[in-house]
């Protein structure tokens, strides 16, 4: 029997918080699944439940640390192989455009939004991640994660400027309003 595991990420460009990697086999069928992000915050907290109970499924967190040690590809690619590792199925689809070097790992742009395991995985992945980022608020108030969930606002950006980083950014990510694009960045030799 084809047992497909679809798998998907959340998080990959914000400027705080972490990186939230989802795979999942579905058991049962599940209606109404799509694109996280084509979903409504309360549709993706419906789906939820429903999703961890008809499905196996395994969800990795890299922390802004570790996307600054070992650079966000490298937390993709460990994130995926953790997952292929506890989840067993015969296809491994990621969505996107590469396969990060992953023997059996397949790929394919928008798969979140046509193929209902990554869309499941897609919907896991932004839930547990935006509840990390409400969670952790109370402690960092004065960046309001609760409102942009660590992605790069003109607001969040203001906040930085203010109060700098907290131990939840990203300290890799370079911000042009803070005049860092150049900080780190070798010129090239050719």
């Amino acid at each position: 029997m084809n047992m497909l595991c679809g798998i998907d990420e959340a998080g990959r460009g914000p400027l705080a918080g972490p990186l939230v990697v989802a795979g999942v086999v579905i058991l049962n069928k599940i209606d109404e699944l799509d694109d996280s992000k084509k979903l409504s915050e309360k549709k993706r907290e419906e789906l939820y439940p429903k999703i961890i109970k008809n499905t196996k499924y395994h969800i990795v967190f890299k922390s802004a640390k570790e996307i600054d040690e070992k650079g966000i590809s490298s937390c993709l690619k460990s994130s995926i192989q953790e997952i292929m590792e506890n989840l067993e199925a015969t296809q491994y689809l990621m969505d996107g455009n590469t396969s990060f070097g992953i023997a059996n790992l397949e790929h394919k742009i928008k798969a979140d939004a046509t193929i209902k395991e990554v869309s499941a995985a897609s919907i896991l992945a932004k839930v547990s991640r935006d509840r990390y980022m409400y969670e952790i608020a109370d402690n960092f108030k004065e960046y309001n994660f609760d409102k942009h969930k660590g992605y790069g606002t003109k607001a969040h950006v203001e906040k930085i400027k203010l109060h700098g980083r907290s131990i939840e950014h990203r300290k890799s990510f370079k911000l042009k309003a803070l005049g860092e694009e150049n900080i780190g960045v070798q010129k090239s030799l050719f």
